[in-house]
């Protein structure tokens, strides 16, 4: 199997197939919205026709792309519904996909990254009007264990038990969610106000309060492997950015102290952006060493005109970013690259990224469980933002994510991190641990395998 991880049955009982191309989804016939209505095989139809419909502003459609008669994006480019999507009774579906593949890379994004909606309350809807919607944004009509209550902005989401939940009712009667800086969560946290941290990049402790939370005898504090991390772009679209240059950008970089000094160990390096908790992570690829000499010979070597200024930008709101666009920039100057940064607010560097509008930026990536990283990498990629136009390397991806089985599709990512690793499209910076924090009466909470947590909900309890 690919996955050290198995995938467990939420609202499918099953997803399976015998060719690995026609697939049958059977549903649990136990399940209801809670406004009382069967969860059906139709509300499944609906919900992947509408994640197609290209008048639908939705972030899902990269999940359902290996669908037949959808484009790259996930949209359909005639008609208006999938073909080949059927429904064959109530609590049972099939579908099939463009070509064999991997049934565990169905699972990963269409099983596991698109979440069912109800037909029954959305379709009275317009659809190019669904993104704002109040039942998008408010949803009073919902599958989960808990039900969406109230969202103060900036400052909590509330949630109340569904007691009518089909995989059992919760044990807590309400989950506040609450938005707050990191200093605010370490008070809350000792005063016990807060009983856990989320973590994955939002929510996170600070680094330099671990030691002290760690004595804290109420508290459970543990760290754990994220999939993803925090990586330097550098623009593949200019020509004078040619894989000598980055090469020599990355052996420049000292990491290991970027995670030493301000991470004080509590962040990993990787050569690529496969990282440990990935199933296809290679651990015999090694990194391209930090090497002063060696990146000033291959910076001379890549004709770049040394003599001219580069603009770093630097996204503001992730303190440790920040600190660490300072590191890069000094270890950058001392192969003779003379650098300076430009900070900007989130929103205007990723759109920047997506324009290629940009020569070095520092952006943080989530990755999926299933390895086909292809949209970061292939021209066209919905996360292609290091604008990367290799045809070998977009080769290599789509013949691994058309791969059906699990070990052939583990040997072709091997030979995509050596690969990624030589020619350094992106250079991947650091991955900072999940840091996960509980108070020790809470039975539950966020798992070592982050993406996974939320499977037992219904049975979190204090003690």
């Amino acid at each position: 199997m690919l996955h050290s991880h198995k995938f467990t049955p939420e609202l499918a009982e099953s997803i399976e197939t015998q060719d690995n191309q026609n697939y049958t989804i059977k549903l649990n016939p136990k399940a209801k919205w809670t406004d009382g209505q069967p969860i059906t095989a139709e509300d499944v139809m609906y919900t992947f026709n509408l994640i197609a419909n290209p008048k639908v502003e939705t972030t899902k459609g990269m999940y359902i792309n290996m669908l037949e008669g959808v484009n790259d994006q996930g949209k359909l480019t005639s008609g208006d519904k999938i073909p080949d999507l059927v429904v064959k009774d109530e609590h049972t579906i099939t579908f099939k996909t463009k070509t064999p593949v991997d049934p565990e890379y169905v699972k990963g994004f269409l099983g596991f990254k698109v979440f069912i909606i109800p037909k029954h309350v959305f379709e009275k809807l317009d659809p190019a009007s669904i993104a704002n919607s109040e039942a998008a944004t408010k949803p009073t009509v919902t599958s989960g264990p808990f039900k969406f209550v109230t969202y103060v902005t900036n400052d909590h989401v509330e949630y109340t038990a569904n007691k009518e939940y089909y995989k059992g009712a919760p044990k807590l009667n309400k989950i506040f969610i609450r938005i707050m800086n990191g200093t605010n969560l370490v008070t809350e946290l000792k005063s016990g106000n807060i009983q856990m941290t989320a973590g994955d990049g939002i929510g996170v402790i600070p680094v330099k309060d671990l030691d002290m939370l760690k004595k804290d005898s109420k508290l459970d504090i543990s760290t754990a492997p994220a999939l993803g991390g925090q990586y330097l772009e550098v623009n593949n679209s200019n020509p004078a950015f040619n894989v000598k240059f980055r090469r020599a950008v990355t052996m420049a970089i000292n990491r290991q102290q970027i995670v030493d000094q301000l991470f004080k160990g509590a962040a990993r390096l990787a050569p690529t952006v496969y990282t440990l908790p990935c199933p296809a992570y290679d651990k015999n690829v090694e990194m391209l060493p930090y090497d002063v000499a060696k990146a000033k010979q291959e910076l001379a070597e890549s004709g770049f005109d040394t003599s001219q200024e580069l603009t770093l930008q630097v996204p503001i709101g992730n303190v440790l970013r920040e600190q660490s666009a300072d590191l890069i920039q000094q270890d950058l100057k001392a192969i003779g690259l003379n650098v300076k940064q430009q900070k900007l607010d989130f929103p205007t560097t990723l759109g920047n990224a997506k324009k290629g509008d940009y020569q070095l930026l520092l952006l943080g990536y989530g990755m999926t469980v299933d390895p086909d990283y292809g949209s970061y990498f292939i021209p066209g990629g919905s996360n292609n933002y290091p604008h990367t136009d290799d045809p070998k390397l977009t080769d290599m991806f789509l013949k691994a994510a058309a791969m059906t089985s699990a070990d052939q599709r583990k040997a072709a990512y091997s030979e995509i991190q050596k690969y990624m690793r030589d020619n350094q499209f992106i250079v991947s910076l650091y991955v900072p641990d999940d840091i996960i924090t509980k108070t020790k009466n809470l039975k539950g909470g966020i798992k070592e395998f982050w993406e996974g947590s939320l499977d037992d909900l219904n049975e979190w309890h204090f003690e």
